[in-house]
């Protein structure tokens, strides 16, 4: 069957590629990402699988263009404009995380009986955390505006720049070591990346934008020209000695000031994700599973460093920089795994002739393992704090100057509705209760939402409504409402929702008011009912009732604005009265 399939190249990538969904769709029941699959994919389709790769130059063209796209879009996220407001938290974090575990990673390294290049690549290659990965969950988990959340793409900034700067260094050393260490060649290849750089500002100052916005007339085309910057930089990049991988990240910073960036990385995203699928069956292909014992003890020692000391290491900072423990803990939990790029990174150093294809396998590995079970760290993240609090209290300051521990208002002030969530639902209902002249407390998760509800004059407290700790410090005995507008969540793996969890906590505050929450479906409505909530908001199906009402023709007596004027209803076409049921 397998010598089937490999006479045409088309039939061995169409095998590779039922063996990827297939794959994949496990993957999805185990809840890991894409990654894991593909990295699976590669091995089982390697020489000590079923032997499917006999394509080597059509797979690694597929993969060399995989690196490509996927360096540029990590590029085009690299905006001026973004790093220069990266906040004071995100940068020592990133730096702090980077510093210790490529410090350590190094002794483990050397302790292990690695050389000295050896564990320095490795080394470096553990500081790199997956954003895609971490994204995915944080978004599927709702958290991606809370604090600990934005904190976690803060420092993800800061490696991607680390990404940028190793790999110039690198690849300028690489050419020095391959010609015998010539002080002119390394030369030769700095003025290069040099006058690349300067290319690359040139373009962002005289031709990005108006390039962009001449070409966003047509997507397609848009599309196209980013495929064509990303292909001729990394071709440029590999002719003067920078490497693909650098030249890739560089049209991706050419494109990052322009406002087509999000579009771009959109419709790239999948693409990115079917030719990364090829650099791991490259990868998996070169590596022999019967070697792989030699480095299960380097492998188990190595993950357990990144999913233990990358966590603790963001605990400490936040913790000395004056956060609470639960958001430390929460941000920490988002880099206890190692990425893409960490093989990328490692199969750069073999071109190079740095180091040997044992390295890649060892980090394969720990890739593995750590990806899998921080997978489950993070989505369990809520769960394993409730486990670990007791312990954490050592990584807290006393003051925690940058995010309270109690509200600062609780037995001095009372309030008649408490909102938690502040999105579009929520503000609305909060300015209309002001106007009636109730008093009314908004609490957030997200501090820019917190910040618009304190812009619109309404009171408002920063705080994650899960956390035990914060709920019981606000003022809810006294409210004669307590208000969830916060999203249902789509309860997978877990099957926490937070609403649920708020719900069980203002009950258990022994408030003397009533309860209501949002639901978005019928089920949603019964768990609510069934935890104890007085009144279940179903916005969607309270618009439709108003909306019906309204074309049908509301009571004589009602006015409504329209267009901005004051509209009398005196009709009715609907049978049985415009009234809704």
């Amino acid at each position: 069957m397998i010598e089937i399939v490999a006479q045409s190249v088309f039939g061995e990538v169409a095998a590779l590629l039922v063996l990827a969904a297939v794959i994949g769709f496990f993957g999805i029941i185990l809840r890991q990402p894409l990654i894991v699959s593909f990295i699976a994919v590669g091995l089982i389709a390697g020489p000590s699988g079923f032997d499917l790769v006999r394509s080597n130059e059509q797979i690694s063209l597929l993969s060399e263009l995989g690196i490509a796209v996927l360096l540029f879009l990590v590029g085009i996220k690299l905006d001026v404009q973004l790093i220069r407001s990266l906040g004071l938290v995100s940068l020592m974090t990133g730096i702090g995380q980077v510093a210790f575990t490529s410090t350590f990673g190094f002794l483990i390294g050397l302790a292990l009986g690695l050389d000295a290049i050896t564990s320095l690549y490795v080394a470096v290659a553990l500081t790199f955390s997956s954003t895609i990965i971490i994204v995915k969950l944080l978004s599927d988990k709702r958290e991606i505006d809370s604090l600990h959340g934005q904190i976690a793409l803060g420092f993800l900034i800061v490696q991607d720049l680390v990404v940028v700067l190793a790999m110039i260094v690198l690849s300028a050393i690489g050419i020095g070591v391959s010609e015998g260490h010539s002080s002119g060649n390394i030369l030769m290849v700095l003025i290069a990346g040099v006058a690349m750089v300067g290319l690359v500002m040139l373009f962002v100052r005289y031709v990005a934008n108006p390039l962009t916005e001449r070409l966003a007339r047509a997507p397609e085309l848009l599309v196209i020209f980013a495929m064509a910057q990303a292909a001729m930089f990394a071709a440029i990049g590999d002719f003067v000695g920078l490497g693909k991988e650098v030249g890739g990240l560089l049209a991706g910073v050419s494109l990052a000031s322009t406002p087509y960036r999000e579009t771009i990385a959109a419709r790239l995203a999948p693409l990115r994700d079917f030719l990364l699928l090829f650099f791991f069956i490259a990868l998996g292909s070169g590596l022999d599973l019967s070697l792989l014992g030699a480095h299960i003890s380097g492998a188990i020692l190595f993950s357990v460093f990144v999913l233990i000391g990358n966590p603790l290491i963001v605990l400490i900072i936040m913790g000395a920089m004056g956060y609470r423990k639960r958001t430390g803990f929460l941000a920490g939990l988002t880099v206890a795994q190692i990425s893409e790029f960490s093989l990328i990174f490692i199969a750069m150093g073999i071109a190079l002739g740095h180091i040997r294809e044992e390295a890649l396998g060892l980090v394969t590995m720990v890739g593995l393992v750590t990806i899998a079970i921080s997978t489950y760290m993070i989505t369990y993240s809520h769960r394993l704090y409730k486990l670990f609090e007791p312990l954490l209290g050592v990584f807290e300051r006393k003051n925690t100057f940058r995010e309270p521990t109690d509200y600062s208002g609780a037995g001095e002030q009372k309030y008649d509705v408490v909102i938690f969530g502040l999105g579009r639902f929520g503000t609305a209902i909060g300015i209309r209760l002001k106007k009636r002249g109730a008093r009314v407390l908004g609490v957030d998760f997200n501090p820019y939402a917190v910040r618009r509800w304190r812009e619109l004059g309404l009171e408002t407290e920063f705080g994650d409504a899960s956390d035990p700790e914060f709920v019981s410090g606000l003022p809810l005995r006294q409210a004669q409402w307590v208000v969830s507008t916060i999203p249902p969540h789509p309860r997978g793996l877990t099957f926490e929702d937070t609403q649920l969890t708020l719900v069980q906590l203002v009950r258990s505050a022994g408030i003397s008011g009533r309860v209501a929450a949002t639901a978005l479906s019928a089920k949603d409505t019964e768990d609510l009912i069934a935890v104890g909530v007085d009144i279940v908001l179903e916005p969607f199906q309270d618009a439709a009732d108003r909306a019906v009402d309204l074309l049908c023709g509301a009571g004589e007596e009602e006015q409504v604005m329209h267009g901005g004027q004051v509209v009398r209803f005196q009709f009715s076409f609907c049978p049985g009265g415009g009234g809704s049921a």
